[in-house]
């Protein structure tokens, strides 16, 4: 089967109220691109949970919707700028889109993935490069986590360099759960991860039963009130904590209070320029340092109960 894709650029005012009509006159799905993409006037558009933009999108934007090939688009886009008042449809152009295996295109995009010394994320349709490697059969989904960003790399390459066999583990913001099968993988005893998103909760159970590691995931309410006494209201050896610097601010007593005395607490999803005024949070009651940086991001971590923040990456660690 072949497509159509029908290109509006549009500005920013219609977008949404476009590519929402497109869809009620007949297109079987719509995205919403920044027009200026790749010349000097491209524009990010982004923001933190809590924090997004304003705008849903660009001052120039390109609305494209895809059809059936045999679809009158002339009809459908006139009938979309109709709906939401434009007095005259909007110019446009089409680009035939040809039948694909999509599912074998998807995933040859996708390659297993080198961590740390001996650490592979494997997707399910890959060999693992080093069978005697960590592996993790992850396949890319909805929830966070798969070892490409540099936060979750960092996280994984901290627990890589810290084994604690037999040692409790929270990992918490757990999303697809890989942090926590990393530290049941490296030996862990008790290890728990806890998610807002009901979703990445599914997700990361899924994942750890296929590769066959013991771990508990909770939402926060169930976690508060778990069967397991040390999960509701006890310390972790390593608490490891991948979100993003605001929330982490905003969470800086509850997770340093889930920090057993001597235990670690590994931050990450925070940028450089943030890594000051999250040890800040977090200093009344841990201190933190910068263990690694990434691509602009850090990995922040401390001990519990000491006065000194421990050293730095050092050059065998990396």
């Amino acid at each position: 089967m072949s497509w159509t894709e029908v290109i509006i650029e549009i500005a920013r005012d219609n977008a949404e109220a476009l590519s929402d009509a497109l869809m009620e006159a007949g297109a079987l799905s719509v995205s919403v691109e920044d027009a200026d993409e790749g010349t000097d006037q491209e524009k990010p558009l982004f923001g933190e949970p809590g924090m997004e933009p304003a705008q849903a999108a660009w001052e120039h934007s390109r609305v494209v919707a895809l059809t059936d090939v045999d679809a009158d688009q002339g009809a459908i886009v006139a009938q979309a700028a109709s709906s939401i008042g434009l007095l005259t449809p909007p110019a446009f152009t089409t680009r035939f889109v040809a039948d694909e295996d999509w599912v074998r295109l998807t995933q040859s995009q996708f390659a297993p993935i080198h961590i740390g010394k001996n650490i592979w994320v494997v997707p399910s349709w890959h060999e693992a490069p080093d069978p005697a490697g960590l592996i993790l059969e992850l396949d890319p989904g909805l929830a966070f986590g798969t070892g490409s960003h540099p936060t979750t790399r960092l996280c994984m390459e901290w627990l890589e360099a810290h084994p604690a066999p037999a040692k409790s583990v929270l990992d918490y913001g757990c999303g697809s759960g890989i942090l926590a099968m990393v530290a049941k993988k490296l030996g862990a005893g008790d290890v728990a991860g806890v998610d807002i998103d009901p979703q990445a909760i599914e997700s990361a159970r899924d994942n750890a039963a296929r590769n066959n590691c013991e771990i508990d995931y909770y939402l926060p309410d169930n976690f508060a009130v778990s069967a397991k006494p040390q999960h509701a209201s006890g310390k972790f050896d390593i608490v490891v904590a991948n979100i993003l610097s605001s929330p982490l601010k905003l969470m800086a007593p509850m997770l340093s209070s889930r920090v057993a005395p001597g235990g670690a607490l590994i931050l990450s999803g925070v940028l450089a320029r943030q890594a000051e005024e999250v040890a800040a949070a977090y200093a009344p009651f841990i201190k933190l340092g910068v263990w690694a940086e990434q691509d602009g991001w850090v990995a922040l971590h401390g001990v519990a109960g000491s006065d000194s923040i421990p050293p730095a990456r050092s050059a065998s660690e990396q």
